[in-house]
């Protein structure tokens, strides 16, 4: 029997069990092979449902040799930097120069928020002021 895991748009031609999954990244793909290896060991009985399974789902993964490589010497050049010891930390409670809260909110926000609105335009079916010439 053929088996595939098959999207939603995977043509069916010659499949005879399809298992409806992701198959567009590698990670998902990493994940379902994950769980099928780890249904098969149950299905052996080695192992069963509620018992963790030491095996990472990483382990699954494809990973580009070259590409472990050079993530090892990135690695290895960032444990070799040294830091600049760590910035003072700045005072947030006291006020900034030239700003008062108690002045910026004088104004602001006097009205009652159960009060009616006076803005512009209420309503939403007129035409926009202005643009009778105006074509999409």
């Amino acid at each position: 029997p053929v088996i595939a895991l098959v999207d939603t748009d995977s043509p069916l031609q010659n499949v005879d069990i399809a298992i409806p999954a992701n198959n567009k990244g590698k990670e998902s793909i990493a994940l379902l092979y994950w769980l099928l290896a780890r249904e098969v060991l149950y299905l052996r009985g080695t192992i069963s449902r509620g018992m963790d399974w030491e095996v990472m789902v990483d382990s699954f993964f494809w990973r580009d040799p070259e590409e472990i490589m050079r993530q090892d010497e990135d690695q290895q050049e960032f444990q070799g930097e040294t830091w600049a010891a760590p910035k003072q930390q700045d005072d947030w409670s006291a006020p900034a120069a030239g700003e008062s809260w108690a002045d910026a909110s004088a104004g602001a926000g006097d009205g009652s928020w159960d009060a009616p609105n006076t803005g512009a335009a209420e309503d939403w079916s007129a035409p926009a002021a202005g643009g009778e010439g105006q074509q999409w």
